[in-house]
């Protein structure tokens, strides 16, 4: 079962993208107590109140908000637990959303929840336009994201040395295109010959 996300559940939150990030399902840095993970958290905090999230502007440097709707999952079966097992971050993009964070505790994996709660997501208004979704290629769990990936129809389009990027297969034309572009060839993995 899917509730919508708000500041409440920011414990939770930290707790499972800290864990995320120790096993390289994140970025790492989003393990500790640096300074970039306390700004990230702190915006998280923010977005949780407001529904935005403040980036840096990639072409520009300015400070933007870009909208983050979010959710958490409880489980429905199965021991249900009181507390959120597993949550979803959507990240706005200029067409539809990017399942931007995601992920679900360690000890109810292998039971179902990330492929129910995948599917809860992307039943969700931004789920049903989240044509996008970037996964780290070296996490401890990536093989297992890039099959339930899979299964709800999306496609690795372009990868990176740190990431493979996923389009669904009912995306826009043009976003694919303008993906292509996305990623600049010299940060691309190279392709096996």
């Amino acid at each position: 079962m899917l509730q919508p996300a708000h500041v409440g559940h920011l414990p939770v939150l930290r707790a499972l993208i800290r864990d995320g990030a120790a096993h390289g399902a994140f970025d790492r840095a989003l393990a500790g107590d640096s300074r970039d993970a306390a700004l990230f958290f702190a915006n998280l905090r923010q977005a949780l109140n407001t529904g935005y999230f403040v980036v840096e502007d990639p072409k520009t440097g300015d400070l933007t908000t870009v909208a983050v709707p979010g959710y958490v999952y409880l489980p429905d079966r199965g021991g249900a637990s009181s507390q959120p097992i597993g949550f979803g971050l959507f990240r706005a993009t200029d067409i539809g959303f990017e399942l931007w964070l995601t992920g679900v505790d360690a000890a109810w994996r292998g039971h179902g929840h990330g492929r129910a709660m995948m599917q809860a997501l992307l039943a969700t208004p931004p789920g049903k336009k989240a044509y996008v979704v970037r996964v780290n290629r070296f996490g401890r769990d990536s093989p297992a994201m890039a099959h339930l990936l899979a299964t709800f129809q999306y496609t690795p389009v372009i990868e990176s040395p740190s990431h493979a990027w996923y389009l669904r297969n009912d995306a826009p034309p043009e976003l694919g295109r303008r993906m292509r572009d996305f990623v600049p060839e010299s940060v691309r993995a190279p392709r096996p010959a």
